[in-house]
């Protein structure tokens, strides 16, 4: 794979019915409306002259199509929720080798099998940090917050640590956006049989000063958020990450909180970092503040 490039491979395949209705309804408006108007400006022998350059046209339209539409897939919504920020990354902050990480968590959870290594030889993709071992949290516990819970426990027998929201992990409180439980399933399609997976990744800076939902918008079409366990296992084999009060904290994007565990999931779950140790809460998803940073993956295909 070391002399493969690799291209993004884009979230794809879970548009609803009445999306894919409502896309259709605005182009076929626009195709129609492209079309009175040439007609406007076409006479019989300029008309014939398209006419007979059909094949051609229609392969141009839909790439010009395609373009466009690509060119509006990220949202202005929320853009006032971006502050300034020059936090940056503790200065013992360093990349551990692949294989380092893989043998830091097996010593977390013994349970944990393959990992396909080699694939942190590879190029990164495009805004990717490094290659990072995430297991899947399905070979770590019977649910992803059973799996939660056991990662912070880990977490908490290592590190100074306080847990704001000890005794509301359940799927009540917490739980995954849809976007990255499609990207985990990608991923662990992408490498079959391997409890921990190996993803391109960032861990905070690009997208610093951001809310929760302003950045989860704002993403492009290969990435996604990373939630409480991903980021969690790279606390554990990235201690570093998390040991100055001064640098970039955590936010959680990947996953959602309802504090009433009423299934209003209107908060995101964070690390914070003080002189007392890592603590983990919870924060409102709107606010937009110059401390917090969210790590994220980038999907990603061989060719």
């Amino acid at each position: 794979m070391a002399n493969q490039v690799l291209v993004p491979r884009h979230l794809s395949g879970n548009t609803t019915e009445q999306q894919n209705m409502l896309l259709q309804d605005c182009l076929g408006e626009a195709v129609q409306a492209a079309y009175r108007q040439a007609i406007e400006h076409l006479d019989q022998q300029s008309a014939q002259a398209v006419i007979e350059q059909k094949t051609q046209l229609k392969a141009e339209i839909s790439a010009a199509v395609f373009e466009l539409i690509h060119g509006h897939t990220v949202s202005h919504k929320y853009e006032d929720e971006e502050v300034a920020s020059d936090r940056v990354y503790p200065p013992t902050y360093r990349l551990r080798p692949l294989e380092a990480q893989v043998t830091a968590l097996r010593k977390a959870f013994p349970a944990l099998g393959n990992c396909q290594e080699k694939l942190a030889r590879a190029p990164l993709p495009d805004e990717a940090e490094g290659w990072f071992a995430i297991p899947r949290w399905q070979a770590v516990a019977s649910t992803y917050n059973e799996a939660v819970e056991a990662m912070l426990s880990v977490l908490a027998s290592r590190r100074r640590f306080s847990n704001r929201i000890a005794g509301r992990m359940g799927e009540k409180y917490l739980r995954q956006t849809e976007r990255s439980r499609l990207a985990e399933t990608i991923l662990a399609e992408q490498q079959p049989g391997n409890d921990i997976l190996v993803v391109g990744a960032q861990a905070g800076m690009l997208h610093r000063g951001s809310s929760a939902r302003r950045t989860r918008l704002a993403l492009a079409g290969h990435e996604f958020c990373m939630g409480v366990l991903a980021i969690g296992c790279l606390l554990l084999t990235h201690p570093e990450r998390m040991s100055d009060s001064e640098s970039l904290m955590i936010d959680c994007g990947g996953d959602e909180y309802s504090p009433r565990a009423d299934y209003t999931f209107d908060r995101v779950p964070l690390f914070d970092f003080d002189l007392s140790g890592i603590e983990f809460s919870i924060f409102y998803e709107d606010r937009a503040r110059n401390i917090w940073g969210t790590p994220t993956g980038f999907l990603y295909k061989a060719v």
